[in-house]
């Protein structure tokens, strides 16, 4: 069999889930990445959001090729000595006390929603059991967290939804007094809608969230899968907004592309947990958690998250300068390395131009919005780059 027959079969044996770039990556490096051909592309798609540290990260590939060397896998039957560590790290550094690990963002949630039911039905003794989300929201892919997602177009084909949801409008304050209900456990939102759109939360409409939710005694859950891990210039971004969630997921940037997500809880929340409640055979193995142990380390010993403040601030005046230049540019909206740029009509032509004629690679979030995630390691001449590259884009869209 030829090469490019084996290539064609392997292509027609994976499920058509994704609408792929027509790139075959095989190579990363800090903030670039390189195709089967050789061609090299500046990245600030940073593998949506998770390679925050930049790709193939030294101090990651070390910790990881020494756990290697001692045990892959041995299930949460036993302690693990990463975890542990890595669990040591998360609660040191955030509101959290006890930490619950398994392998994604959209497990982390799906966990997450159990807590908070148990904790209603167990801790508190009610029958509780809706969790409250918002439109546009996305918190993933599972049949429980897609019922989570306030988009319809995540949802469809997969009738009967899951029930026990209920969607409110995203910052609106008035929506608010339809929060709690008898049957209302929780609510689960994201700081930053991230596939909704770059939505930033207001601030005293999300204080008014936790205030609600403090005064009925129902969790507060935050979804930091793509805002975590320093992405917003804080190590969590609902520190951004001097709010104390119950419960926080995270996923992404946590494992460096290691696949990892982590359940975080304050020990009131955590009581819902006992023994034999909730469990996952990779979650937390050795080698993941030692990914996640060297990648917090390596944010939280350095100025890095710092230095994500000032290069988010950088990259969004850079972008509002652009805005004022080109009609079609609507807004601009994001916190630190997460920024989106909001367009008039449809962003695919602007993604697929910088992509094939400039070798660099932005992110879709909806039909109109331009995403940029960088890793956090990026630099502002990197950043020059790309702005470089949407002014020239965006001339030619004009014309």
């Amino acid at each position: 069999m030829s090469e490019e027959t084996v290539a064609t079969t392997q292509k027609d044996s994976i499920m058509p889930t994704y609408a792929r770039f027509p790139i075959t990556l095989v190579k990363g490096e800090g903030s670039y990445v390189w195709d089967d051909k050789g061609t090299k592309y500046l990245d600030f798609t940073s593998g949506i959001g998770t390679c925050n540290l930049g790709h193939v990260p030294s101090v990651v590939k070390t910790a990881v090729e020494s756990q290697l060397q001692e045990l892959w896998h041995c299930s949460n039957l036993f302690h693990i000595p990463t975890q542990q560590k890595l669990a040591n790290l998360l609660t040191s550094h955030s509101f959290g006390d006890q930490v619950f690990f398994c392998n994604s963002g959209a497990e982390a949630n799906e966990g997450a929603i159990k807590l908070a039911r148990r904790y209603a039905q167990k801790v508190k003794g009610t029958e509780a059991y809706e969790v409250v989300t918002f439109t546009q929201s996305f918190h993933g892919r599972t049949l429980a967290t897609l019922s989570a997602t306030g988009q319809t177009k995540i949802q469809d084909g997969f009738a009967p939804l899951m029930p026990g949801f209920r969607y409110l409008p995203f910052n609106d304050t008035e929506a608010l007094a339809q929060l709690v209900t008898a049957n209302t456990c929780a609510v689960m939102l994201e700081v930053v809608q991230g596939e909704g759109g770059v939505i930033p939360a207001e601030k005293e409409w999300l204080k008014k969230v936790e205030e609600i939710c403090k005064e009925n005694d129902i969790l507060l859950m935050i979804d930091e899968i793509q805002t975590g891990i320093g992405r917003t210039g804080k190590l969590f971004g609902h520190e951004c907004y001097g709010i104390n969630p119950d419960v926080m997921t995270i996923a992404k940037g946590l494992g460096s592309g290691f696949p990892i997500g982590a359940i975080v809880a304050t020990e009131k929340a955590a009581k819902a947990f006992e023994a034999g409640t909730h469990g996952s055979t990779f979650g937390g193995n050795p080698i993941v958690t030692a990914a996640g142990a060297a990648t917090l380390t390596e944010l939280v010993d350095s100025n890095l998250i710092e230095n994500v403040t000032e290069l988010g601030e950088y990259l969004s005046e850079q972008l509002n300068e652009l805005k004022k230049q080109f009609e079609q540019i609507v807004e601009i909206r994001g916190i630190g390395l997460m920024q989106g740029i909001v367009l008039s009509g449809p962003a695919k032509d602007a993604l697929t131009i910088t992509r094939e004629n400039y070798q660099t690679l932005l992110l879709p979030a909806g039909p109109n919005v331009i995403r940029l995630l960088p890793p956090l390691t990026t630099s502002k001449a990197e950043i020059d780059q790309v702005i470089e590259v949407l002014k020239i884009v965006f001339s030619k869209e004009l014309t």
